[in-house]
């Protein structure tokens, strides 16, 4: 678990090396699960203050939403707006996005009258950065450019995703378990 945490710390510092040596760890998987279930056990209890649905709703938005944005990465760095050099696949996404997710844990802090909405919004806005690290890293981009779209078209579709989970009734999950 040391080494989870330690990984977590690093992933959330922007540690590009770290992003390379978990997309090229194929043993890492069960690690890079275990962040995201971290991450989706905070976010639904930052989501908690709206009640039980809140709690459930942050929960499965957490969980859903990193695995359509890294299906969605995949397949636009892959074949849309592919790099020279970027040869991946699925399951290494999967790693260093399950990894990028890490920053929300601060989703936890969701349950925190005033200080809890603010707290989402880092956040979320701290795993758009770390996804756009992991994305050049595994795509192999050569800058930013291309990584910052794919990661935007996904986070669009997560974003839809949150939307309709408010929809259906397991409402305020897109506030504060993004």
């Amino acid at each position: 678990m040391a080494q989870i945490v330690n990984r977590m710390i690093r992933a959330a510092k922007l540690d590009a090396t770290l992003y390379n040596e978990i997309a090229r760890d194929e043993t890492t998987m069960g690690e890079a699960v275990t962040v995201v279930v971290i991450v989706t056990a905070a976010a639904g209890l930052g989501a908690a203050l709206i009640g039980p649905m809140g709690l459930i709703g942050g929960a499965i938005f957490a969980l859903v939403g990193w695995f359509v944005q890294a299906l969605l990465a995949f397949f636009v760095g892959t074949t849309l707006i592919p790099g020279p050099e970027t040869r991946t696949d699925l399951t290494a996404v999967l790693r260093v996005t399950g990894y990028a997710s890490a920053p929300g844990v601060l989703a936890a802090l969701g349950f925190i009258p005033l200080l809890g909405g603010f707290a989402a919004m880092i956040a979320g806005l701290w795993q758009l950065a770390a996804f756009v690290v992991a994305i050049r890293v595994v795509m192999n981009f050569d800058g930013n450019g291309k990584a910052i779209l794919v990661v935007i078209i996904g986070w669009f579709v997560k974003l839809a995703f949150g939307g309709l989970l408010m929809l259906v009734g397991l409402g305020g999950t897109l506030l504060l378990a993004t």
